[in-house]
Parts: C-alpha cells; structure tokens; sequence
C-alpha cells in the first residue's frame, strides 16, 4: 500500500492527502452530534436579557446529524477543494464549539471553502459570515445556499498598518474607554457600517480570517481585530467571548493580535492559529487595551 501511493504523481498524492484531512473532518462531525448531550457546560453559551442572542434548542436531540451537516458531507466528499485551515487549526475552534454543548452565537470573518464546514459545526446556531468581496458571496452561496452572509466595506489599506497603529491612540472614539462600533465614523480602525445583527448580538465566538492582507491595497485585518476587540470587552452577559485569529505568521496580524487582542488572553495555538478568551472589561477607564 505504502508503495503503490508514492508511485502516484506529485499532485494525486496532494489530493490524497487532502481528501483524508476532509474524512477527519466529516468524522468529527459525527463525533460532535454523537456526544451531543444535556449534560450542563461551564462554558454554556449564556443568553442575557435585553441582548439578542439567537441560540436555540437543538432540533437533532435523536443524534441524527442536521441537514446543514449532511450538506457539508456531501460537499466535501465530493469536492476536490479543502478548507484552508489545518486539521490542528481547525480543531482549536471545533473543541470549543463542542464545550458549549448547545448552539452558539458564531461571527466568521471570510467566505470561502470552509464556511460549510463551520456552519456544519454549530448546528442550530447562529452562524453568519463578513465577507468583503459580493461577487465572491455570490459565487459561494450558489453553491451552498443555506449560508447567511453580509458584505463589509472596509475603510483601511493594508499600507496604513502601521500609521494606524501609531496615530489611533490619539482618537477619542478609538481608546478603550470610548470605543464603540455603530456609527464610530471618528475611528478608522472601527467598523462602523455592519448590520445591525452584527451589533445586536453578543457573539461567544469569532473568527478572523478575512478580508486580504497579503498586498499593499488590500483592506488588512487592522479593523476586524480591533472591532473583534471592542465586541468582546463590551459584552453584557456573562463569559468570554472566543477570538481566533488566522494567519498570525504575518507582521500585521500579530502586531494587531497584541496590540488589541492582548497576550494575557492567548489561551491556546496550532500553525498559523491563535485562540485568545477575551473577557468583559472591567477597568472602563483603561488608556490601553492590554
């Protein structure tokens, strides 16, 4: 067996490997709804009052899987395209979705190969997706129509990293005592033109893997990581809220991570993924946010 698979072409050997990645995938995906239970979780996903949380109850109590999670099955097992992520970067999200033991409150930062699968992870969940690029929403919900995506107009250029980094702190609208999202025209690094489901949902979890940060005009993800930020320390309710940060190799996303989403709050990290437990701020006067 060993034998016959190196003789196949470089590429084959590629596909090989990433149609097992899938397999472990869409293995998981049972385990999860296998083990499923009504057994109390310390990191239940809390629902405040007066705060749109959008959890529900479970429709696949009989531990059969959900339709979006057949769907994502079927997708992957007769695609030759894979997620972007590893299977240990993927992981770190999929053990934290599967603590909270009921659906949760998702917010994903990009749409692409793998927004089935994270759909696929939060059954019954509110998982909606941030995408930069309309064309590229419509190509991907043609193809997986049960996804609910919106458009974001960033205001930022990659090129301005580092100008933004220096210059926000001298912003009123942009310190930690102040920051805010709906309507924050004042902050460059605030995304100020979301939905207002966005707004008006407490999110337990977030993942940042958009838009482009990887040429000079491209939006960067200065302003995901900051509003990641601001969501998270200006939670009601009870708990931390779950950032994952991809593509921390590259300078800008790590000078953001630990500028805004702070090392004190890095729990866990696999490749290119960091997972940082950002809890409510507590210190309402704090010049810094770490």
């Amino acid at each position: 067996m060993r034998n016959r698979y190196y003789n196949y072409p470089l590429q084959q050997r590629k596909l090989f490997i990433g149609l097992t990645t899938v397999g472990l995938i869409v293995a998981a995906l049972f385990i999860v709804t296998a083990i499923t239970s009504d057994t109390s979780s310390s990191l239940h996903c809390p629902i405040s009052s007066g705060i749109q949380t959008q959890t529900r109850t479970r429709s696949n109590d009989n531990n059969n899987p959900s339709p979006i999670q057949l769907r994502a099955i079927l997708h992957y097992a007769t695609s030759r395209v894979v997620p972007q992520q590893s299977v240990s970067e993927i992981k770190i999200s999929f053990d934290v979705l599967k603590s909270y033991n009921r659906p949760c409150n998702f917010l994903v930062f990009g749409l692409g190969h793998d927004s089935l699968m994270w759909a696929s992870f939060n059954p019954g969940g509110n998982t909606l997706f941030l995408e930069e690029d309309p064309k590229w929403v419509q190509t991907v919900l043609k193809d997986a129509p049960g996804l609910r995506a919106h458009t974001v107009k960033y205001r930022t250029q990659l090129r301005e990293a580092h100008k933004l980094i220096n210059s926000y702190r001298s912003e009123p609208m942009c310190s930690p005592s102040k920051a805010y999202l709906r309507g924050n025209e004042a902050c460059k690094l605030a995304l100020e033109n979301l939905p207002d489901e966005v707004y008006d949902t407490e999110w337990d979890l977030i993942m940042l893997d958009a838009p482009k940060g990887y040429f000079a005009e491209a939006p960067g993800r200065m302003a995901a990581v900051f509003s990641a930020a601001v969501m998270a320390r200006n939670r009601k309710g009870s708990g931390v809220t779950n950032v994952f940060l991809h593509d921390v190799d590259r300078k800008v996303e790590k000078l953001y991570a630990e500028e805004f989403l702070c090392k004190k709050n890095l729990v866990k990290g696999a490749g290119r993924l960091w997972h940082f437990q950002i809890p409510p701020a507590n210190d309402t006067h704090a010049a810094r946010f770490c």
